[in-house]
């Protein structure tokens, strides 16, 4: 590990007061190192983990609080990652802690479908009360997002009666087989592991870089309708209304409205995915919002339970009801620790006001992005785009030929770990950094973790000048 990482310690960081904050804790012992190494662990894992379940940091976590992790080392990390989007209400978070605990001193697990429990009953009335639109809701818990996906398209299909599936260049909808099959990115995910399920169409999605317009976009879909997928037998159009894994790209809010009327005229549902972008992480309880449209489903998971297993799916209640009793469900959905722990994220949420915390944080990324920029790396930052705090970065190795830089990316990422910050790739090139700080991070906390992106970026743009 570089020298040049920071120890543990605590800075004034966390008494700023322009964002809520996380107890305060002072010479912590379990910030420190307790003989371990990462090394070590890096060799049992190889000979444990199958080499399928990749790790982006070859670091080990010990103890984690707010946006901050430290690891078995005493190495200390600004966490620009948040577990994959999961953490926008930061680790740890006293109020999520507290609720799963004291959950778990009332019981753990009966499974919903043998003796059903009240926090799953108020996590789904607040959920339904949560979602866009005014047509009375239900809701599904379940464990994981592509749980909730598969669940989403079962429900369209005993709903519509029809199979048929549409998804989008670039989506990511998990890494089951059903999902895999309207995942839009071929490496990792799908490689070597087809053939997919049947009924599951592709349709272009707007990109500026390869000069995909919106209505270029519609026709291509249109053009589906005519060629593979008969409109009369598609159950759902599913899509990210912000690409997740694909690059952080929005869907221009026309495209989304313009969905809207085509399911409408053809008797199809509009799921909107939103595992990774709701729950305040573009501003809003749900990134669909930002468009004005109503879907039909919505698929939820990450940040919603503060850290803690729990997915889902909200949607009309007549869509809701269509499948048979015994036909939604799984042992483990909905489980009442994560249900506690929701309801609790969901309360931070509301009352520290994290969604224009969350607002107000895009704006200051995407300064800083453009600052950091023109000061570091000239003509190398194609677009800084995103919504709210789902703010992403796209290098390319010139502004001429606009040519994705994976390799840039990753010597960043890799620079920016050896001075103490966590940051994360995305896009069908994998020439994108992405941010899911914590919306809980304070000022002092983002800009320190700014700081070192911008040394990263300089030392990156050094490497390539020796």
């Amino acid at each position: 590990m570089s020298s040049t990482v920071k120890k543990s310690s605590r800075k004034s960081a966390n008494k700023a007061k322009t964002a809520p904050q996380m107890k305060v804790v002072e010479a912590n012992p379990a910030t420190q190192s307790n003989g371990q190494t990462n090394a070590d662990l890096v060799a049992r894992r190889d000979a444990a983990v199958p080499r399928g379940v990749a790790s982006a940091a070859p670091i080990y976590a010990k103890y984690a609080e707010n946006a901050e992790l430290w690891d078995v080392e005493g190495n200390r990390y600004i966490d620009f990652v948040g577990g994959i989007g999961v953490l926008n209400t930061g680790h740890r978070h006293p109020k999520v802690i507290e609720a799963a605990k004291a959950q778990e001193d009332n019981y753990t697990h009966t499974s919903f479908q043998v003796v059903p429990y009240g926090p799953y009953v108020e996590l789904a009335e607040k959920l339904n009360a949560l979602a866009p639109g005014d047509a009375p809701k239900k809701t599904l818990l379940v464990t994981t997002g592509a749980e909730a996906v598969e669940n989403a398209v079962k429900i369209a299909r005993a709903a519509t009666g029809r199979s048929g599936i549409i998804a989008f260049t670039g989506g990511y909808h998990g890494r089951t087989l059903l999902t895999l099959g309207m995942t839009g990115k071929i490496s990792p995910y799908k490689k070597d592991v087809g053939p997919f399920p049947a009924d599951v169409f592709r349709a272009p999605f707007p990109s500026v870089r390869d000069g995909i317009t919106v209505q270029d976009a519609l026709t291509g879909l249109k053009n589906l309708f005519l060629t593979d997928a008969q409109p009369e037998r598609v159950a759902a159009i599913i899509i990210e209304p912000v690409l997740g894994e694909g690059g952080y790209t929005p869907v221009p809010f026309e495209m989304m409205q313009e969905l809207r009327a085509i399911c409408d005229q053809h008797g199809i549902l509009l799921i909107a995915d939103e595992v990774q972008a709701g729950f305040g992480r573009t501003g809003t309880w749900f990134s669909i919002e930002h468009s004005g449209v109503v879907p039909d489903l919505i698929t939820v998971a990450k940040s919603m339970a503060g850290g803690y297993p729990l997915a889902g799916v909200i949607g009309r209640a007549d869509l809701m009801d269509a499948m048979i009793p015994g036909g939604l469900g799984g042992t483990y959905g909905g489980n009442p620790v994560a249900c506690a722990a929701a309801l609790a994220a969901i309360e931070a949420i509301e009352e520290e006001g994290l969604l224009a915390r969350s607002t107000a944080m895009g704006e200051t990324l995407k300064t800083r992005f453009a600052e950091i920029g023109a000061r570091a790396a000239p003509y190398r930052f194609w677009d800084i785009r995103g919504l709210g705090a789902m703010v992403a970065v796209e290098f390319v190795t010139d502004f001429d030929s606009a040519k994705p830089d994976a390799d840039f990316t990753k010597r960043v990422i890799a620079h920016a770990l050896k001075r103490g910050l966590l940051l994360l790739s995305c896009g069908m090139h994998g020439n994108a950094v992405r941010v899911m700080v914590p919306l809980t991070a304070s000022d002092a906390i983002v800009d320190e973790g700014l700081t070192i992106f911008e040394e990263a970026v300089a030392a990156a743009v050094a490497e390539e000048q020796k």
